[in-house]
């Protein structure tokens, strides 16, 4: 993945961009920033559309950019798309900002039970050095405290004790509650919208 500027057709502002590659160097795919700061909306950027997915060796994988880890929307979307991982780049605009981004990185990786990639340049502070988070919201792989550049690996392996009972449990188990509120809303029955008495 490459972040970068995608230019638009006059008069529209770029896009805030991740390029997927593909092995030979081309460009596979790009995901779009959509949730901007106000900055960004107003000077800098168009929004994206639509999440976006790709998979490598069987393993699907979605895009966030910036600040969208402070969008839960994002990555209930990918959820629902049945990732195995998102991959979050950001420039984390202060040690605060980046700090949050990755607790909150860490949320969304339990709470959806999927890996979540936190990619943040070394600058971003110590309590917010990139690396991995398991889809039970700890970090198995990360990056060392006032480093440089670097890069870290670990297994996404579904069948591992450590994460055996977010993916093969609880992945599972939230997904029927959603389907439930799903057809909840469906619901026609008078005794069940009226709030007023018994």
């Amino acid at each position: 993945m490459l972040g970068s500027t995608h230019r638009l057709s006059a008069p529209n502002r770029p896009h805030n961009c991740l390029y997927v590659l593909s092995a030979d160097g081309a460009v596979h795919t790009r995901y779009d920033e959509r949730y901007l700061s106000r900055t960004k909306a107003e000077f800098l950027y168009s929004p994206g559309t639509r999440p976006v997915t790709f998979e490598v060796d069987g393993w699907r994988f979605g895009c966030a950019l910036g600040m969208e880890s402070t969008y839960p929307e994002v990555f209930a979307a990918y959820e629902q798309q049945d990732v195995d991982c998102v991959l979050l780049a950001s420039s984390g605009d202060g040690d605060g900002d980046a700090t949050a981004f990755a607790r909150e990185s860490e949320a969304h990786a339990a709470v959806n039970a999927f890996w979540v990639g936190f990619s943040v340049p070394p600058q971003a502070g110590a309590a917010a050095t990139a690396g991995i988070v398991a889809p039970d919201g700890r970090w198995p792989a990360r990056c060392a405290v006032g480093g440089g550049s670097a890069l870290v690996t670990a297994d996404l392996d579904e069948g591992s004790d450590a994460v055996r009972v977010a993916v093969s449990l609880a992945r599972p188990w939230r997904r029927r509650a959603r389907e439930q509120v799903r057809r909840a809303t469906a619901l026609t029955d008078a005794r069940s919208t009226a709030r007023g008495g018994f």
